[in-house]
C-alpha cells in the first residue's frame, strides 16, 4: 500500500456518515435504501457516502436481481486499520526477506519450490506461509519506486511462472504490490504482509 492510499483511507473514514455505514455494514450486506432508512438520510446521501467507500475499497456491491447490497470489505478494513500501526512499531525495520538472514527453514522452501537455479517456480505454494516467502522472493527482483505496466508486469512475472494472472494478484493480496489503472508498483516494504 502507498502512503497516499493510506492518506485516502483515513481522509474517507474522517466522516461520522462513513463511519456509521461501516458499522452498520459490519453486521451484514445491505441495499443502499435500507441505509438511508436506517440513518435517516436520503438515497442521494447515501449514494454519496457509498461511492466515497468504494473509492477505497472498503465497500463493494452485488446487484440481485432490481436490488443492489452493499457489502464491507472485512479484509481491506482490517488491513488499514492495522497499517498505520504497525508501520510505526517498526521503526524503519522491515519483515521482508531481504533485510533479515534467511532462516535455514526459508532456504529451504525456496529450494523446494524453485527450480535449481532459482529461475523458475515449480509451483504456487497453497500454504501462506510458503507463498509469501516465494512472493518476497520474486518481488525483491522488481525495482522500488518504479511503475510497471500491466503487461511488463506480466511479462516479469513469466520468467518465474506461467500463471503470471495469479502471482500477481497475490502481490496484491499480500500488499506487496499497488495497482492503479493497470500501473503497478511496490509498496514501501513496510507494508508487507509479514511472514508469520
Amino acid at each position: 500500500m502507498q502512503i497516499e492510499k493510506l492518506v485516502a483511507f483515513h481522509k474517507t473514514m474522517g466522516d461520522v456518515t462513513r463511519i456509521r455505514i461501516i458499522s452498520i455494514l459490519a453486521n451484514g450486506p445491505k441495499r443502499g435504501q435500507a441505509l438511508a432508512g436506517i440513518l435517516k438520510l436520503t438515497a442521494p446521501t447515501i449514494s454519496h457516502h457509498l461511492t466515497k467507500l468504494k473509492e477505497v475499497n472498503l465497500v463493494r456491491d452485488r446487484r440481485e436481481k432490481n436490488s443492489v447490497y452493499y457489502y464491507l470489505n472485512d479484509d481491506v478494513l482490517q488491513h488499514y486499520s492495522r497499517a498505520l500501526p504497525e508501520m510505526i512499531s517498526k521503526k524503519g525495520e522491515s519483515n521482508t526477506m531481504d533485510n533479515q538472514k534467511l532462516t535455514g527453514e526459508h532456504k529451504r522452501i525456496l529450494e523446494n519450490f524453485l527450480t535449481a537455479d532459482g529461475r523458475r517456480l515449480k509451483t504456487i505454494p497453497a500454504q501462506r506461509k510458503k507463498k509469501l516467502i516465494v512472493l518476497y522472493h520474486i518481488a525483491s527482483l522488481l525495482e522500488s519506486g518504479r511503475k510497471y505496466e500491466e503487461k511488463e508486469l506480466n511479462a516479469f512475472i513469466q520468467t518465474f511462472h506461467d500463471d503470471y494472472a495469479t502471482i500477481r494478484r497475490e502481490f496484491i493480496i499480500g500488499s506487496i504490490m499497488y495497482r492503479e489503472n493497470s500501473i503497478y508498483e511496490l509498496n514501501p516494504r513496510e507494508m508487507w504482509a509479514p511472514i508469520d
